[in-house]
């Protein structure tokens, strides 16, 4: 009972909150166009890799499946659960494009979104394309978890998965689902919230500026909706990763603090903040989201010094990890690796980290790469991402996705930026 074992190993690390870069950049792709970026908080949807490349709440509103059904082979429903040693693939998105002619409209942040981010209709593909490809969502933390070696140290071991015969697991995560103040300008949903229903919707504003509470707007939504229609997709009731900084608060929450002289008006604010975005976080663990870090600030985790990247992580272990709940899993921005390579050396940042209890280190690469170290308890990943880069990028890039879809027949040319695409045609 490998999942069993993995969850009270991580419950017991909960006083030490937690946590993929490409081993080799990429070519080919085309040259990184600007990004939507606050100078003072780096602020940026930022992880392509180097070039080439409130209502009451009804009971049980979901379908609630049992995550250790079947963990070890067998049939059940007439399904056989096998054993799968191949690749786990991952995937991970940006938020997503709720309304085009706000993101696409040629101001300065439109081609920084073109760059890192997705349509809904874009996304309504890629999962239905995914779908159709016979994979299915599994849980990252499921992946992989700690064992005591023979040597008497702690060690991260690759579980053995056991998923319907003829289907192949994909994890998705989502970085910078903060919700961020440029992108509330820009054609994304606001926030998260508590539908009638007892479900999570997305709340915003439309063009012309009418309040929309949505389930097809969002990339979280989205998902939810996608899994209650096809319920096969999530055979164990794996959702996707939400990756979170903390600088302009969660989820669409403003539970932030300032830099400094907070006032006592922005604390009062904070607090109501956060008691309103306890129980988004509840809703989502419990229909199978989980978090992970992706540093307080946004860190680029290659530039920073260690003294930064220690003040940074026990500010987001405070105000984010406090909300929710202990992670062993980081996602990097920028994609950026610490100490220079961490693939080949483990250096006094990443050691840091792992010792304030993160084991999965995420960055972004060409394929979904991992690594389990051997000199200290932890794996190193990567994951693709469906974004504009790749999706306008070589014939060389589009091969790398084929395996999930066509990105010539996903990319929506009619909404977004005149700027060329790599491929032929």
């Amino acid at each position: 009972m490998q999942r069993i074992i993995s969850i009270l190993l991580l419950l017991a690390m909960l006083l030490a909150l937690t946590a993929c870069a490409s081993p080799a950049a990429a070519p080919d792709a085309p040259p990184e166009e600007s990004s939507p970026v606050d100078s003072e908080t780096e602020e940026t949807p930022e992880e392509a890799p180097p070039p080439e490349e409130e209502s009451a709440v009804q009971q049980e509103p979901y379908e609630i499946l049992d995550p250790t059904v079947m963990p070890e082979g067998g049939v059940r429903d007439g399904v056989t659960y096998a054993a799968w040693d191949g690749i786990v693939e991952h995937l991970f998105f940006h938020p997503v494009v709720a309304y085009p002619e706000l993101a696409f409209d040629g101001d300065a942040q439109a081609n920084g979104i073109d760059d890192y981010m997705v349509t809904v209709g874009e996304y309504n593909k890629i999962l239905q394309s995914v779908y159709e490809n016979n994979y299915v969502l599994v849980d990252i933390t499921d992946v992989w978890s700690e064992t005591t070696g023979e040597d008497g140290q702690p060690k991260m071991v690759r579980n053995t998965l056991y998923i319907p015969e003829g289907k192949k697991p994909l994890i998705f995560s989502y970085d910078d689902t903060n919700y961020y103040p440029y992108m509330l300008e820009n054609g994304f949903t606001y926030k998260l919230v508590i539908g009638d229903d007892g479900k999570v919707w997305s709340w915003g504003l439309d063009p012309q500026g009418n309040e929309v509470t949505s389930r097809d707007l969002d990339a979280i939504t989205i998902l939810d909706k996608f899994v209650e229609e096809h319920p096969d997709f999530s055979p164990f009731g794996a959702k996707g990763s939400l990756s979170l900084t903390g600088y302009c608060g969660i989820l669409g929450y403003r539970t932030q603090t300032e830099k400094e002289n907070q006032s006592a008006a922005h604390e009062e604010n904070r607090q109501k903040e956060r008691e309103a975005v306890k129980p988004i976080i509840e809703e989502l663990k419990r229909t199978g989201w989980t978090f992970g870090s992706h540093t307080w600030g946004h860190i680029n985790l290659a530039k920073k010094s260690l003294d930064v990247v220690k003040e940074d992580t026990e500010k987001w272990l405070s105000e984010v990890g406090e909300l929710v709940g202990a992670t062993p899993i980081l996602y990097y921005p920028h994609g950026a690796r610490p100490d220079g390579d961490d693939v080949k050396q483990t250096g006094p940042i990443f050691q840091y980290l792992q010792s304030k209890g993160f084991r999965v280190f995420a960055s972004v690469g060409i394929n979904s790469y991992s690594k389990i170290k051997g000199d200290i308890s932890a794996v190193i990943c990567d994951r693709l991402h469906p974004d504009g880069t790749t999706l306008r990028g070589s014939d060389k890039v589009q091969s790398w996705y084929e395996q999930f879809y066509n990105g010539r027949e996903i990319i929506d040319l009619t909404v977004r930026p005149q700027r060329e695409v790599h491929w032929q045609s």
